[in-house]
Formats: structure tokens, sequence, C-alpha cells
């Protein structure tokens, strides 16, 4: 199974300046959770976003840059190479960013999604997961608390 892990803002916002817009600790908690011991899947941007290696995990890297590795970055060049590397995994974990997101799309299988309730100043943009192609089988909302804003936690799964 192909499983995209993302926040994302009511605007479609996903990142800014190769970070998130937010900090919400519940969102991180919840993303490590859930994809401990699984591959993950991303690009050299959000690989390189990351303060170290997220233990637990493998980091599978998507890049055009035939050159480029990285310490504990395990490289692919393609969306097939990348799921070859990880293998016989039973979920494989797609992180982003966009263009990531973007190559998997038809091939994700569900969504992880955390719905931020803002519209925060970003450059990077992933489209909506809507019906009919997604149904949505899960959601906890959390309300806005601080300067942090309401979020919600949402399951999609692919309507076949």
């Amino acid at each position: 199974m192909i499983c995209f892990f993302l926040a994302r803002a009511d605007n479609g916002v996903i990142g800014v300046d190769d970070r998130l817009p937010w900090h919400i600790p519940a969102d991180l908690k919840r993303f490590k959770a859930l994809t401990m011991g699984k591959p993950m899947v991303m690009g050299r941007k959000t690989f390189e976003s990351f303060p170290s290696l997220l233990k637990g995990r493998r980091h599978i890297v998507l890049t055009r840059d035939a050159g480029w590795q990285a310490e504990g970055a395990e490289v692919a060049h393609d969306v097939d190479g990348a799921l070859a590397l990880a293998g016989e995994a039973e979920t494989v974990a797609v992180i982003g960013g966009a263009e990531i997101f973007a190559l998997f799309r038809d091939r994700a299988d569900r969504v992880e999604l955390t719905e931020v309730h803002a519209s925060p100043e970003g450059d990077t943009i992933v489209p909506a997961f809507t019906a009919p192609e997604w149904r949505e089988t899960f959601r906890e909302d959390q309300a806005a608390e601080g300067d942090r804003p309401a979020f919600s936690f949402v399951t999609l799964e692919r309507a076949d």
C-alpha cells in the first residue's frame, strides 16, 4: 500500500521556504507514530529539511540529481526505483514534497492528512483530495489553542 502523510492548510499550502508554516506538536507526534518502521519516500528538499535522520524509518530520496547522495539516504531517480528500494513493505510512506506527491498521486491508496484550518502564506501547494476519487474514513477535530490553528486528523481512502 502507498500512503501519503502530510499536513495541508485550507488554501492548499504545505510549506514555505522548505519548512512547515505552522508548529503543531500533535501532528508531529502522529506523523512519528504512523510512519515508524516504514520506508519513507521523499524528495531531496524534504530530506534536507530534517535536522537529522528520523529514527526507526528508512529514508528513500527521490531526486533528479544523478550525483546526489547523503548519509542515511537511499537514492532513487524515478518512482519505480523508489518503490523497488521499498521492497515488500506493507506500507510505503510518501511524505513529500509537492512534486513527490504529484508523482505518486495516481498510485496512492490512502492519505493520512492533517487539515490545518488556516490559510498561511506559502510556496508549496498540494491540491485537495476530493470525492469521487477519495472518501473520508476517519476524522478527529482539534480546536485552536493559543497561536496554534484548529486542525483535523483525517484518513482518506481511494474510492474504487
